[in-house]
């Protein structure tokens, strides 16, 4: 008697390909620990020399979703197609038709994830998404069962491994932003086109993703701020270094009671801080519980096998409900409907590297204008003079206390118009504690 449990699987990309070698390697494994031998009956691929490379029978691709879908023997619908549609589409008919699905599909979860449970719920089918966020990375899993009983206060998150990347280069080489981006490229690291890497859409669908588990709230994409790194200087990054931080890209969540913070930016993190060490493509999670306190959880958080880790554990546990009659255990959690926090109204500290004329009384003038806004200035640093356009300049670094957003853009709109200002060169958030 077969009693395979039969997986129909959306696009054999570099994921799905991965997908497809771990079942070949694991598979005695895998049925050792669920006690059912997992199959790839049909493969939606319009290109089938992937599927000769990976030794796949020509009879089992299709070009056709509907083979897929009208296929009684297949259970599991492995999603990794990427992109919104048909991917979004195909997601839920086969919800709806009662197969259970598996995705990376950070697009469509981030957006529609609404959409895709109550599909599922109507189908009586399971809908996981583990490898959505953070690769190889067991972060949904963990915030979804394991620290469930907590209250969610924050979850910030290294988690565009790109942009770590990048980051860590212009750390450890003191090299400027395009140079690295190139080298990125080339290594294989970025895209062509890296916009959504370097400028922060990525990591804002993951930030919402995590954020609706975490606060129980339904958290898209549009909710997020989002404030790529493409304005970082080596010079930012220097002057981190010596006031005892990094610069992190780093997507957060925050629970304030009233509502909740979510935002991604770069951002100052103490040298100290658990994240702070995280470098090159890896990613992390850090969450802070009522119960639990601080944990943290790290790895690849993109890559082929690490993706498929993820995949597959997902349909592992698909099995196991349907084995013990439990399926529809993780349904949405997006129970409540918190308010989301403006930009304008968080409270952060703020680095600020000013270009200005070099004469006595400037600073006392910047001064004036941040007081005059309810912004006071912790620490200053002036190291350099330049020169430009034949007069001196002088190089002003500011920390500020913790102020409100709007008092900051609201004075840096009014330093701007001084004369004495040539350039606000950069303006950046600091997190993760005091160092001043």
């Amino acid at each position: 008697m077969n009693n395979a449990i039969g997986v129909g699987l959306l696009g054999l990309g570099t994921v799905g390909s991965g997908v497809v070698k771990l079942l070949e390697e694991n598979a005695p494994r895998i049925f050792q620990l669920i006690g059912r031998r997992v199959e790839i009956k049909r493969i939606l691929e319009r290109n089938p020399e992937k599927a000769r490379l990976l030794g796949i029978p020509p009879e089992v691709l299709t070009n056709r979703f509907e083979d897929i879908l009208e296929d009684d023997d297949i259970q599991v619908v492995i999603e990794l197609l990427g992109g919104i549609e048909p991917a979004r589409t195909w997601m839920l008919d086969a919800l709806r038709r009662g197969k259970h699905v598996v995705t990376a599909n950070k697009d469509v979860v981030a957006d529609y994830g609404k959409e895709l449970f109550e599909a599922a719920a109507a189908g009586n089918a399971d809908f996981y998404f583990e490898a959505s966020v953070g690769g190889g990375i067991p972060i949904i899993h963990a915030l979804k069962e394991n620290l469930s009983a907590n209250k969610i206060e924050e979850v910030i998150g290294i988690v565009n491994g790109t942009t770590n990347y990048i980051l860590t280069r212009m750390a450890e080489e003191s090299v400027d932003f395009q140079s690295v981006l190139r080298s990125a490229q080339e290594a294989g690291y970025a895209e062509s086109d890296p916009t959504a890497d370097i400028e922060g859409h990525d990591a804002a669908r993951k930030i919402a993703i995590l954020a609706s588990i975490a606060f129980n709230t339904r958290v898209t994409t549009k909710d997020v701020f989002v404030e790529g790194i493409t304005k970082i200087a080596p010079e930012d990054i220097n002057y981190a270094r010596e006031l005892g931080y990094v610069i992190k890209l780093l997507a957060i969540a925050r629970d304030n009671n009233e509502d909740i913070e979510v935002r991604v930016h770069p951002a100052f993190l103490p040298q100290e801080h658990p994240l702070a060490s995280v470098n090159g493509v890896f990613n992390a999670i850090f969450v802070r519980g009522n119960a639990v306190g601080e944990t943290m959880f790290y790895g690849q958080g993109a890559g082929q096998m690490p993706t498929a880790s993820a995949v597959f554990g997902d349909v592992m546990e698909i099995v196991r409900n349907l084995e013990s009659g439990s399926t529809g255990r993780f349904a949405c959690t997006c129970f409540l409907d918190r308010k989301i926090c403006p930009i304008g109204q968080i409270h952060s500290k703020y680095y600020l590297r000013l270009i200005v004329k070099d004469k006595p009384g400037v600073l006392a003038s910047i001064a004036g204008v941040l007081g005059n806004h309810q912004v006071s200035i912790a620490s200053v640093i002036q190291k350099r003079t330049l020169a430009v356009e034949g007069e001196m300049r002088a190089e002003i670094v500011l920390i500020t206390h913790e102020v409100l957003e709007q008092d900051i853009q609201d004075a840096l709109t009014v330093l701007k118009g001084l004369s004495i200002i040539s350039s606000v060169e950069n303006v950046i958030r600091v997190e993760g504690g005091s160092k001043i």
